[in-house]
């Protein structure tokens, strides 16, 4: 059960910024025993890929805050954020090894970590994409860098709490879920404004 939870909450980050999780995966699983890897994952804890991740990381974080790069960057994410979703539920929940894997293809073992992982991610990204001009347009203002900013605490803060106290997931993910929720209503709203009808149901 714990087990599932740090899976969740690694991939819930995911949504939010691909690097930070799978970056704060190899970091305690190489420096900790934390977060034991399955065989099939501990090339995450590798200080090659710990470096390469370190720069997309820097890469992500600051492309993300320029403005028009980052919804480009959000285009390319599309991608990027789910694959890492599917890989950090994988390995956090440690559930899935490369045997298993060889086994799922030939009709063996099972794939639900990955494939569980990847739809969390793409849930927490769309939602993050669309929560972004709601959020700009509270922050008056201010725009893209702070609402990046508070996006990447999140994901590092949930990454951690995923990992060292896998309990707090059950609150934390439903909250950044409600919060991208709440900005996706207001952004139909103002959008049903802006063409003078009004959505029924939204407030």
């Amino acid at each position: 059960m714990l087990e599932v939870l740090t899976g969740t909450g690694l991939a819930s980050a995911a949504g939010l910024n691909a690097y930070v999780p799978l970056l704060t995966v190899g970091l305690i699983a190489r420096y900790t025993d934390l977060l034991p890897l399955g065989p099939g994952w501990q090339w995450l804890e590798h200080p090659a890929v710990l470096v390469v991740l370190g720069v997309l990381l820097a890469l992500e974080v600051t492309a993300d805050k320029i403005p028009a790069v980052d919804s480009v960057n959000d285009i390319v994410q599309t991608f990027v954020r789910p694959t890492s979703g599917g890989i950090t539920f994988g390995a956090g929940a440690s559930a899935v090894t490369a045997g298993d894997l060889a086994a799922a293809g030939e009709g063996g073992g099972s794939w639900w970590p990955v494939i569980a992982g990847v739809l969390i991610a793409l849930v927490f990204h769309l939602l993050k994409s669309a929560a972004r001009p709601v959020l700009n347009a509270v922050t008056f203002g201010a725009g893209g860098p702070v609402v990046s900013t508070f996006e990447d605490i999140a994901s590092v803060a949930t990454s951690v709490l995923a990992v060292v106290v896998p309990l707090l997931i059950l609150v934390v993910v439903p909250l950044l879920a409600l919060i991208g929720v709440w900005a996706w209503r207001r952004r139909r709203r103002r959008k049903a404004e802006h063409r003078g009808t009004a959505v029924p149901g939204v407030p």
